[in-house]
């Protein structure tokens, strides 16, 4: 016992020293020096290379361009939208629908909705790691429902480069002003995008200083102090690289080695090929082949058919697990990347889909709702009361909102909505969740329902989805009571 307690403190196998194996310079380790850098100066080093490699990659590389679309679909879906928390219904009512009007026009460019931004504010998480909204006040005379409306900056428009001292003294690190406290007070965008060969326009200065105010940054902060995003893609950029150019190397070796059906040997080279010899122009004969030919060769003359080597019964699996690999990097499932469901089934998928709906849960609350809805939400609704769209009597009761996400479409949902009715008569949850869960606001439910069945009640038709029936809506006429045997 006593020796076993003096090599612990000797720094044995179970003692301290084994713990700290990873600081050592041993021979396995003497090789690995990575220098001690803060992922800022990372960042401010090799941003604009890792940016432009990851843009061409999603265009070019199919597994990485099918896993940013299922990155943004699964983060946003139709849309990260707002349930008002206000008390008074009409007023609630009122700022929903106005709302609801407004993100028709919200994109400043008029190419899609607010919901539209959200899902290129995901690309772009995905492809650059941020994505910059710029918020733009218009005039009343625009026509707008709410003079307000975003515009949508890429994240090469802030210079990775403008690193300096601002003439007021401010530290501007990245393109980011800093005041003396660590606050952003401005970001310097350029003019024009430095990869945009359309736009010829000469602008001096290349750079514009825009308030903090009126710029809302989104990036998911991997380290403390982080100031500008990595791209989502960046763990799994080599090997999508890599494994693409390995691809394109074996399928152009089977088809060169499947052009050459055949090669004719000869004891005498003087001697004429078999059949007829196309002259190439450059002194080589070539016999053709034809289907269902048969060729009686002259005496010493031999056939040999080409037989290209396969690519071998470890090519698969070597997919396999390059593509688990590069899912693990990106942080999706597998079937999400490749499209390939052959080794799944239910309990496969949904286990794997709940690990992955806690990440993308913590994007949608932490990033998007943070950084980008609520920002939003306020400035709305501060342009709304400014130019008279909205009467808000106290504004701080009308900013607080709770938003809700997209819904998640399960493998089976027939089982899931049976737990949910379950949960609810059970008292473990309430309606409201519910059916939040599925991505709508309970009021807005509970108004088409009610207006359902007042039409329906109208028009003298009765729905039954009873468990003991024939599962569906199934409308059925309702007859008209007799005045005389109302009477009797």
């Amino acid at each position: 016992m006593f020796d076993m307690l003096r090599r612990r403190e000797a720094g044995g196998p179970s003692g301290v020293r084994a713990r700290l194996e990873g600081a050592m310079s041993r021979r396995r380790l003497r090789g690995w020096q990575p220098p001690l850098e803060n992922i800022n100066s990372l960042v401010a080093s090799g941003g604009p290379r890792l940016l432009a490699r990851s843009r061409e990659l999603v265009v070019t590389n199919g597994y990485a361009a099918n896993a940013c679309e299922a990155y943004a679909a699964n983060l946003v879906g139709d849309g990260i939208k707002p349930s008002s928390l206000i008390e008074d219904p009409e007023l609630r009512d009122t700022v929903q629908r106005l709302w609801l009007a407004w993100t028709d026009q919200a994109d400043a460019d008029g190419l899609t909705d607010f919901y539209g931004l959200q899902a290129m504010i995901a690309r772009e998480m995905f492809v650059a790691g941020e994505c910059f909204v710029r918020i733009r006040p218009r005039r009343a005379e625009d026509g707008l429902l709410v003079p307000m409306q975003l515009q949508l900056l890429q994240s090469e428009m802030l210079p990775f480069e403008k690193t300096e001292t601002a003439a007021n003294g401010n530290a501007i690190r990245c393109g980011i002003e800093f005041d003396l406290i660590g606050r952003r007070v401005a970001y310097h965008f350029r003019r024009r995008h430095p990869g945009d060969s359309t736009d010829r326009s000469s602008v001096i200065p290349d750079t514009t200083r825009v308030p903090a105010e009126d710029v809302l940054h989104i990036y998911r902060p991997i380290d403390a102090g982080q100031i500008r995003g990595l791209p989502h893609v960046a763990p799994a950029m080599v090997r999508l690289f890599l494994l693409d150019q390995y691809d394109d190397a074996e399928l152009d070796r089977k088809k060169t080695a499947a052009m050459f059906a055949g090669f004719i040997t000869k004891n005498a080279p003087e001697e004429a090929l078999m059949g007829e010899v196309e002259d190439t122009g450059e002194g080589i004969g070539i016999a053709s082949l034809e289907p269902g030919t048969l060729q009686v060769l002259l005496p010493g003359e031999d056939i040999k058919f080409s037989s290209p080597a396969d690519v071998g019964g470890g090519y698969e699996a070597f997919q396999y697990r390059t593509l688990l690999a590069i899912s693990a990097s990106l942080g999706l499932p597998y079937h999400l990347v490749t499209g390939d469901v052959r080794q799944a089934n239910y309990s496969s998928l949904r286990a794997e889909l709940v690990e992955f709906r806690r990440r993308i849960g913590q994007l949608q609350h932490g990033v998007m709702a943070h950084q980008f809805c609520r920002p939003v939400w306020t400035r709305w609704l501060e342009a709304a009361a400014l130019s008279g769209s909205l009467d808000l009597p106290d504004m701080a009761k009308a900013k607080p909102v709770h938003w809700i996400p997209p819904r998640w479409d399960w493998v089976d949902p027939l089982k899931d909505i049976q737990a949910q009715l379950l949960g609810i008569e059970a008292g473990l949850m309430s309606r409201r969740k519910a059916v939040e869960a599925t991505g709508y606001d309970i009021e807005e439910i509970d108004r088409e329902n009610a207006a359902d069945a007042e039409r329906a009640a109208a028009l003298g038709l009765h729905y039954s989805t009873s468990p003991g029936e024939t599962q569906g809506a199934r409308a059925t006429p309702v007859k008209p009571a007799d005045p005389e045997e109302q009477q009797q």
